[in-house]
Protein backbone atom coordinates (compact mmCIF):
# COMPACT_ATOMS: atom_id res chain seq x y z
CA UNK A 1 0.00 0.00 0.00
CA UNK A 2 1.29 3.44 -0.94
CA UNK A 3 -0.11 6.53 0.76
CA UNK A 4 0.69 9.83 -0.94
CA UNK A 5 -1.86 12.18 0.65
CA UNK A 6 -3.72 11.93 3.96
CA UNK A 7 -6.54 14.31 4.93
CA UNK A 8 -7.40 14.61 8.61
CA UNK A 9 -10.41 16.40 10.05
CA UNK A 10 -9.56 18.33 13.20
CA UNK A 11 -11.72 20.15 15.74
CA UNK A 12 -9.41 20.27 18.79
CA UNK A 13 -11.31 17.62 20.76
CA UNK A 14 -9.53 14.64 22.31
CA UNK A 15 -10.77 12.26 19.58
CA UNK A 16 -9.56 14.71 16.92
CA UNK A 17 -6.17 14.96 18.64
CA UNK A 18 -5.88 11.16 18.59
CA UNK A 19 -6.84 11.18 14.89
CA UNK A 20 -4.21 13.85 14.19
CA UNK A 21 -1.57 11.78 16.00
CA UNK A 22 -2.52 8.66 14.03
CA UNK A 23 -2.52 10.58 10.74
CA UNK A 24 0.90 12.02 11.61
CA UNK A 25 2.22 8.51 12.38
CA UNK A 26 0.96 7.27 9.01
CA UNK A 27 2.32 10.29 7.14
CA UNK A 28 5.74 9.68 8.70
CA UNK A 29 5.67 5.94 8.02
CA UNK A 30 4.63 6.31 4.37
CA UNK A 31 6.27 9.63 3.52
CA UNK A 32 2.80 11.00 2.74
CA UNK A 33 1.64 14.59 2.51
CA UNK A 34 -0.55 15.49 5.49
CA UNK A 35 -3.46 17.91 5.02
CA UNK A 36 -5.32 19.07 8.13
CA UNK A 37 -8.74 20.69 7.82
CA UNK A 38 -11.15 22.21 10.30
CA UNK A 39 -14.66 22.94 9.07
CA UNK A 40 -16.86 25.71 10.47
CA UNK A 41 -20.43 24.48 10.03
CA UNK A 42 -23.32 26.39 8.54
CA UNK A 43 -26.60 26.35 10.43
CA UNK A 44 -28.74 23.23 10.08
CA UNK A 45 -30.94 23.27 7.00
CA UNK A 46 -28.77 25.76 5.13
CA UNK A 47 -26.72 24.72 2.09
CA UNK A 48 -22.94 24.91 2.15
CA UNK A 49 -22.78 27.74 -0.37
CA UNK A 50 -25.18 30.11 1.35
CA UNK A 51 -26.72 30.88 4.68
CA UNK A 52 -25.62 31.99 8.11
CA UNK A 53 -22.70 30.53 9.96
CA UNK A 54 -23.09 29.06 13.39
CA UNK A 55 -22.13 31.95 15.73
CA UNK A 56 -21.03 29.48 18.42
CA UNK A 57 -18.72 27.59 16.05
CA UNK A 58 -17.20 30.33 13.88
CA UNK A 59 -14.59 30.19 11.10
CA UNK A 60 -12.23 32.13 13.40
CA UNK A 61 -12.51 29.39 16.01
CA UNK A 62 -11.61 26.81 13.36
CA UNK A 63 -8.58 28.83 12.26
CA UNK A 64 -7.47 28.78 15.90
CA UNK A 65 -8.02 25.02 16.00
CA UNK A 66 -5.77 24.65 12.96
CA UNK A 67 -3.12 26.68 14.80
CA UNK A 68 -3.40 24.19 17.69
CA UNK A 69 -2.95 21.34 15.20
CA UNK A 70 0.09 23.13 13.73
CA UNK A 71 1.65 23.40 17.19
CA UNK A 72 1.02 19.72 17.92
CA UNK A 73 2.61 18.66 14.62
CA UNK A 74 5.52 21.10 14.80
CA UNK A 75 6.39 19.61 18.21
CA UNK A 76 6.93 16.36 16.28
CA UNK A 77 8.74 18.12 13.40
CA UNK A 78 5.98 17.16 11.00
CA UNK A 79 5.08 19.49 8.17
CA UNK A 80 1.49 19.71 6.99
CA UNK A 81 -0.85 21.83 4.91
CA UNK A 82 -3.68 23.52 6.83
CA UNK A 83 -7.04 24.13 5.15
CA UNK A 84 -9.75 26.09 6.95
CA UNK A 85 -13.21 25.48 5.48
CA UNK A 86 -16.86 26.37 5.87
CA UNK A 87 -19.72 23.97 5.17
CA UNK A 88 -21.29 20.76 6.34
CA UNK A 89 -18.27 19.08 8.00
CA UNK A 90 -18.65 15.53 6.60
CA UNK A 91 -19.37 16.73 3.05
CA UNK A 92 -16.55 19.25 3.16
CA UNK A 93 -13.96 16.77 4.43
CA UNK A 94 -14.98 14.20 1.79
CA UNK A 95 -14.92 16.84 -0.98
CA UNK A 96 -11.48 18.10 0.07
CA UNK A 97 -10.18 14.54 -0.05
CA UNK A 98 -11.68 14.15 -3.54
CA UNK A 99 -10.18 17.46 -4.70
CA UNK A 100 -6.74 16.40 -3.45
CA UNK A 101 -7.15 12.81 -4.66
CA UNK A 102 -6.22 11.77 -1.11
CA UNK A 103 -5.53 8.13 -0.40
CA UNK A 104 -6.92 8.23 3.14
CA UNK A 105 -9.17 10.32 5.36
CA UNK A 106 -8.59 10.17 9.12
CA UNK A 107 -11.24 11.37 11.57
CA UNK A 108 -11.82 10.95 15.28
CA UNK A 109 -15.01 9.79 16.90
CA UNK A 110 -16.51 10.05 20.33
CA UNK A 111 -19.56 8.77 22.14
CA UNK A 112 -22.57 10.37 20.46
CA UNK A 113 -24.42 13.00 22.45
CA UNK A 114 -28.18 13.18 22.81
CA UNK A 115 -28.51 15.42 19.74
CA UNK A 116 -26.38 13.11 17.57
CA UNK A 117 -28.43 10.10 18.70
CA UNK A 118 -31.66 11.92 17.82
CA UNK A 119 -30.45 13.30 14.47
CA UNK A 120 -28.56 10.25 13.29
CA UNK A 121 -24.95 9.76 12.31
CA UNK A 122 -21.90 11.50 13.66
CA UNK A 123 -19.52 13.41 11.40
CA UNK A 124 -17.15 10.43 11.32
CA UNK A 125 -19.95 8.05 10.28
CA UNK A 126 -21.13 10.45 7.57
CA UNK A 127 -17.57 10.82 6.24
CA UNK A 128 -17.27 7.04 6.09
CA UNK A 129 -20.53 6.75 4.13
CA UNK A 130 -19.89 9.68 1.75
CA UNK A 131 -16.19 9.36 0.99
CA UNK A 132 -14.96 7.73 -2.20
CA UNK A 133 -11.74 6.60 -0.56
CA UNK A 134 -10.54 4.79 2.55
CA UNK A 135 -11.51 6.28 5.90
CA UNK A 136 -9.80 5.57 9.21
CA UNK A 137 -11.99 6.33 12.22
CA UNK A 138 -9.86 6.71 15.35
CA UNK A 139 -11.50 6.03 18.72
Amino acid sequence: MKLKTIVVGFDDTEPARRALERAADLAEAFGAKLVVTSVAPVLVGITRNAGPLDPVDSPEEHREQLQDARELLEARNIKAEYVPAVGEPADTIAELADDLDADLIVVGTREPGVLERLLGQSVSERVAHQAHRDVLIVH
